[in-house]
């Protein structure tokens, strides 16, 4: 079947448990392993802290299998054991943090072939910030105010993280840098969730999803659908 789960950031908290519930839920429930790679938090060695946050997180939620993986950097995104792990998960979950680091981490390793190959037999994908923006086709690097190559798995959109507190702020300059693309808005603690087979995007959590397109602005709330690329 294969699921994205795009959330906007602030996870681990409040209603980000809507869609995150429902992510477990389309991995096969409280039994279904999830693994978190927190390679994004890495760069100012917040990793093993965001790891454990995750896993006391879905421990809250119900999951019975959830561990964090050593996945800090592309010599890691390498290591077979990590990447025969990923093969057999049904929850990958990217935390948030530096997008580029995460990116360049995962791009042409073992570690995102397994990701990829887990994605087309059925796994559910889900990034957070960092986490969901480097999924697309493209994404924002706040550092260097420069719009990167990400890994691909989403086409034709690109993720405004944290939407309802600073992501908004990004939006004037991509839709100049980016005019043929989606530029989708995602606030704290709420997700857009995508099954293979569907042609719809559904909401989860607490705010609201935003949609730029060309000329338009269109916001979708909890459990409303929207269809992505907008025509």
């Amino acid at each position: 079947m294969g699921v994205i789960v795009l959330e906007g950031g602030a996870e681990f908290g409040g209603q980000m448990k809507a869609p995150d519930q429902r992510a477990m839920a389309l991995a096969g429930g409280n039994d279904a392993s999830v693994r978190i790679i927190p390679a994004a938090a890495a760069p100012d060695n917040n990793h093993h802290r965001a790891g454990k946050n995750g896993v006391r997180w879905f421990k809250r939620l119900g999951a019975t299998n959830v561990a964090s993986l050593p996945l800090i950097d592309s010599t890691s995104a390498n290591d077979l054991s990590i990447v025969e792990t990923l093969t057999k998960t049904r929850l990958i979950y990217l935390l948030g943090g530096f997008p580029r680091h995460l990116c360049q981490t995962l791009n042409g390793t073992r570690c995102w072939q397994a990701i990829l190959n887990a994605y087309q037999a059925g796994a559910v994908i889900a990034g957070s910030s960092a986490g969901a923006m480097v999924l697309c086709d493209y994404y924002y690097d706040p550092k260097t105010s420069r719009v990167m190559d990400g890994l691909k798995l989403v086409n034709g959109i690109c993720i405004l993280p944290h939407h309802n507190t600073f992501g908004k702020d990004w939006a004037a300059r991509l839709r100049e840098k980016l005019p043929e693309l989606v530029l989708v808005g995602i606030d704290e603690e709420t997700g857009a969730i995508h099954v293979k087979s569907q042609k719809h995007w559904q909401v989860h959590g607490k705010g609201k999803i935003t949609l730029y397109y060309k000329n338009h602005i269109k916001q979708f709330g909890s459990k409303m659908k929207f269809i992505l690329p907008l025509q």
